[in-house]
């Protein structure tokens, strides 16, 4: 695997690039294989101690592995709060519960897996002061399966697409998002998959069998369009005609990997966080926290001190 380092030239934003090429010239696009966003001192020790508290979280879970997901861009107009998930393993070659994820390399303009810190995976959130983080923790007999799969570096890399693409159809093989890589490792994880040939087909055919949903997003196609021959990471022509009339592509997002987990796994435990100024908040259960990171009755809130 690459060094984690090499994240900073990388574009983790999955399907958020292709909303925002549905909503700007190809030119708005390319910050977003920039270094995240500058973060204050402050900023920096909310995100360490978030980092913490999941930590903490995906310990007492007590299985080996979790999916998790956090906020990028903003996709609210699209009914999306997370754009990119990966797979959290206690047994993380990186470091305990580091994140193993697919990448777009802006360098090498190609896919890549990488193995990341938990700071690390927060970072790429795109508004410094603020942000969510979903936790999905299953029970054993779901959990290992899983990182047995995420582990296996020769499973994981077979299912790494040769192309990229934010917006790549779930039920093609020609391209390949950071979620849709995720969905296609739990499907060869609890589908008990293996073997090199065709298993992105496979993986995919029991994703089917499954009733997975990947998540519609409503866009503007001739903005798509213009934008994707000047942008290497967005592409159409996987998608059916008959989405790039309506302007409503399927799109692999975290919410669907979710619900996935949530229909194979009915034990699944949910927590979601976020953070907003020095406020972070924790809330179990399937309830969304609300927008603004504003604590409700129930929820865990933890005041942070201005750091010295």
């Amino acid at each position: 695997m690459k060094p984690a380092l090499a994240l900073l030239r990388t574009a983790a934003l999955g399907v958020a690039l292709a909303a925002a090429a549905a909503a700007a010239p190809a030119a708005v696009l390319l910050p977003y294989c920039e270094p995240p966003p500058e973060r204050d001192a402050a900023q920096h020790d909310t995100l360490l101690r978030l980092a913490a508290l999941v930590r903490q979280e995906l310990q007492s879970g007590g299985a080996g592995a979790a999916l998790i997901a956090r906020s990028g861009l903003d996709l609210r107009r699209f009914g999306a709060r997370y754009s990119h998930a990966g797979i959290s393993l206690a047994a993380g070659p990186a470091a305990p519960w580091s994140v193993r994820q697919l990448f777009f390399d802006c360098d090498e303009r190609r896919s890549r897996l990488f193995d990341q810190g938990i700071a690390g995976f927060l970072l790429g959130q795109h508004a410094p002061g603020a942000g969510y983080v979903s936790l999905m923790l299953l029970p054993e007999r779901t959990a290992a399966p899983l990182a047995a799969a995420a582990l296996d570096d020769g499973l994981a890399l077979a299912l790494l697409g040769a192309r990229y693409s934010a917006n790549a159809y779930p039920w093609s093989t020609r391209y390949q998002n950071c979620n849709q890589w995720v969905a296609e490792l739990m499907a060869a994880a609890w589908g008990g998959l293996s073997g090199p040939v065709q298993l992105r087909e496979r993986a995919q055919d029991w994703l089917r069998a499954a009733a997975y949903r990947p998540s519609p997003m409503a866009l503007r196609p001739r903005a798509l369009l213009f934008a994707a021959p000047f942008v290497p990471w967005v592409q159409v022509d996987d998608h059916p005609q008959e989405a790039l009339r309506a302007g409503v592509f399927e799109v692999s997002m975290p919410a669907a990997l979710e619900d996935l987990a949530r229909a194979v796994e009915p034990q699944a435990r949910r927590i979601e966080l976020c953070h907003a100024g020095r406020r972070i908040v924790l809330r179990r259960g399937w309830t969304p926290l609300p927008e603004g990171c504003v604590p409700e009755a129930g929820d865990e809130v933890v005041e942070l001190d201005e750091p010295r």
